[in-house]
């Protein structure tokens, strides 16, 4: 029979065994934990893109409440019906040449109505090759003397610069693949390019920006009283860049990097000399500039807030948050509507005390806890009460200070949708040339301009430039 000192010893190992097996369970529960969490994210509830869901996603959902309005086109918006013209470009004229009742001819017949029909159609295109002779004649005292060509024709053979706007057209504007451009070039105008000089005409292009188009859009973005600031992943010679904007109403710039964080946001000289209004997500790096003024995005919050609510259904304080964002929202653009310079007194204190009662139980009731869940929720609630000016910033300043910011996240939505057609980016030089020529066309389409127009000017080596004001 044991004595009591092994039966002691023989507890003391099952005691540290089942410490053991509870800590490890405790771990295996935290995980578990944290695996659903990610399998709970969607584009309602985190920042993945709504593509990520694929074809089986659920039917979209928002926070807004119902405008009372009819979906489509509301009364008095123009729209876009073909519709006939009154100076049409050729007219020709069908006449009845006998009578469909008793079949006598109609050669003097009097005149009884017409009948408009149009047509929209695009004549036949095709490469037109002018040849320019450069000739040389040899004057009496021996001298030779050869013309000049005109500006721009400086080769042998050359594209044009309209063919060369096609080409930056479609393989920037319309995120076309070198190969599907050079094919459609030569299916619709029959002019014979490769995938080389595809690439060529773009970078060319692209380089004639570097200098002063850039400069006068980082000027632009420096001197502006708002800016929004985002980044997105971007696969360049397959390693993992960064596409990072900065934007506002009227200009766009666009830049890849090696990095995210500071060093990158440097390199777009924007943000280091910007004493504006900054809008942007909680991403850390975008603090290290205090001599903007921070605006943080809402958008980005109320997916957090939807996301606490499901992690941890009895926390009702993102419930509180989420309404509090909504009602104050909804007041700042009722002022804006109104053409009033601030929102109710009485409203903006009580959305602004529930958003921060909300930020305040979220702290108490997740402090402590250790999990992954409870540690997310606690840093949340905490970033909402440090840093309740920069969320409520559009509540104080409706005009001026955005609610979200989906400006930027639309300036960077076209790098994904060109990564998502035509793949990753082989080199960073093509990398740059992509973001210099987004930022061109982005811009220009701001001031009303058209692309084509202003990609023939690029290629003629006149660039279209914003008259800085």
């Amino acid at each position: 029979m044991p004595s009591i000192v092994e039966l002691l010893e023989r507890l003391t190992v099952m005691e540290q065994a089942l410490a053991r097996a509870n800590a490890r369970i405790e771990a295996l529960e935290a995980e578990n934990a944290e695996l659903r969490r990610r399998l709970g994210q969607t584009p309602r509830n985190s920042n993945m893109p709504p593509s990520s869901q694929g074809l089986d996603k659920p039917a979209p959902t928002s926070l807004r409440g119902k405008s009372g309005r009819r979906s489509g086109g509301q009364d008095g918006h123009p729209g876009r019906t073909l519709r006939q013209v009154d100076d049409p470009d050729e007219t020709v004229c069908h006449e009845p040449v006998a009578c469909g009742g008793c079949g006598s001819a109609l050669t003097d017949a009097v005149f009884a109505a017409v009948t408009r029909r149009q047509v929209f159609e695009i004549p036949q295109v095709t490469a037109r090759v002018t040849e320019h002779q450069l000739i040389a004649r040899r004057c009496s005292c021996t001298a030779v003397t050869c013309a000049s060509g005109p500006a721009g024709v400086d080769a042998p053979v050359q594209y044009g610069p309209r063919l060369a706007a096609i080409v930056v057209y479609l393989l920037v504007a319309q995120f076309g693949a070198q190969k599907r451009v050079a094919q459609t070039v030569s299916d619709l105008f029959g002019a014979p390019i490769s995938q080389g000089s595809v690439a060529a005409l773009t970078a060319r292009a692209a380089r004639r920006l570097e200098v002063d188009f850039l400069a006068a859009i980082r000027t632009a973005l420096a001197a502006a009283q708002v800016v929004h600031f985002d980044e997105t992943g971007f696969r360049v010679a397959g390693r993992l860049h960064w596409v990072h904007s900065a934007s506002t109403g009227k200009y766009s710039l666009l830049y890849v990097h090696p990095k995210r964080g500071r060093d990158a946001i440097d390199a777009g000289g924007v943000l280091p000399v910007f004493t504006g209004i900054a809008v942007h997500d909680a991403w850390a790096p975008y603090d290290c500039y205090p001599q903007a003024t921070h605006a943080l995005c809402c958008a980005h919050l109320l997916r957090e807030l939807i996301a606490a609510q499901e992690l941890d259904p009895s926390a009702t304080w993102a419930g509180q948050g989420i309404d509090a964002l909504l009602t104050l929202k909804s007041a700042a653009d009722a002022a804006v509507t109104a053409g009033q310079e601030h929102m109710d007194p009485d409203v903006l204190a009580a959305g602004v005390t529930s958003f921060r009662h909300a930020a305040l139980v979220g702290v108490k009731d997740h402090a402590g806890q250790d999990t992954p869940i409870g540690k997310k929720l606690a840093a949340l609630a905490r970033r909402m009460r440090e840093r309740i000016d920069d969320y409520l910033r559009f509540a104080h300043d409706p005009h001026r200070c955005p609610f979200d910011n989906n400006a930027a996240e639309r300036e960077v939505r076209m790098v994904k949708i060109r990564q998502k057609i035509s793949g990753a980016m082989r080199t960073l030089t093509g990398a740059e040339h992509f973001c210099h020529l987004r930022s061109y066309l982005a811009t220009a389409a701001k001031h009303g301009i058209n692309l084509y127009d202003a990609l023939i000017r690029l290629a003629s080596g006149r660039p279209w430039i914003p008259v800085i004001s």
